[in-house]
């Protein structure tokens, strides 16, 4: 049991890592803004970015299971966007709530005028635990999908030619044609795995010392 307990500490200790690996990266990908077209490089993750280019609005895909910073259930607005000069990226257009039923789908249409667009690279979302086998993704648009690799959704869109750059990119809180947009690292905060970690290392100090005391009585006693 106090392996188990030491244990648990030093996994919560390398989560802690983890996480402020993330948020530094995130705080990082703001220092600098790189241009991306259909040849650019894989950039780091939450790298800011400028695209050129227009939206594909009849081709549309809601992200579902998504939750609010208050916790409310909807979907994340995923919107194809063709580069100047050939290529394309996916865009994260933010979070809409879930309507009076999944029958009814929010409207999401934009248009398809010429803009420059900022935001960072991420991945697509992927849940915590996979579950069964999610069902195959099909029109109408726009098409609900329940955390969609790139190439489900390279067969839905029938796109193959994405910039290399970025799985997502997730649009600017300032930028026009967004809904709500809260980007930060991923999970909870790095002093909450300390805080974890504290209390698993307290649990293991506590069996240790119970361990000592109760054997020094039996060696006394005997």
């Amino acid at each position: 049991m106090l392996a188990l307990l030491i244990g648990l500490g030093r996994w919560q200790l390398r989560r802690a890592a983890e996480k402020q690996g993330l948020y530094d990266a995130f705080a990082a990908g703001g220092g600098s803004t790189l241009m991306v077209d259909g040849a650019t490089a894989p950039v780091a993750r939450y790298q800011h970015l400028e695209a050129r280019g227009h939206y594909d609005s009849d081709r549309q895909v809601l992200i579902d299971n998504m939750v609010s910073v208050e916790g409310r259930a909807g979907y994340y607005v995923i919107t194809p966007f063709a580069l100047d000069g050939g290529g394309w990226l996916l865009v994260n257009r933010g979070w809409v709530p879930l309507g009076a039923s999944r029958q009814s789908k929010p409207e999401v249409a934009i248009e398809s005028d010429e803009r420059v667009i900022h935001g960072r690279a991420d991945h697509l979302p992927v849940p915590g635990i996979h579950l069964g086998t999610a069902a195959k993704l099909k029109a109408p648009f726009p098409a609900v999908a329940d955390f969609p690799s790139l190439g489900e959704l390279s067969a839905l869109l029938q796109i193959n030619t994405w910039s290399p750059a970025t799985d997502v990119l997730l649009l600017d809180k300032g930028e026009a044609g967004g809904y709500l947009r809260a980007w930060s690292a991923p999970g909870i905060l790095p002093m909450r795995h300390l805080a974890y970690a504290a209390q698993w290392f307290g649990l293991a100090l506590t069996l240790a010392v119970i361990y000592v005391v109760t054997n020094l009585r039996r060696v006394t006693h005997d």
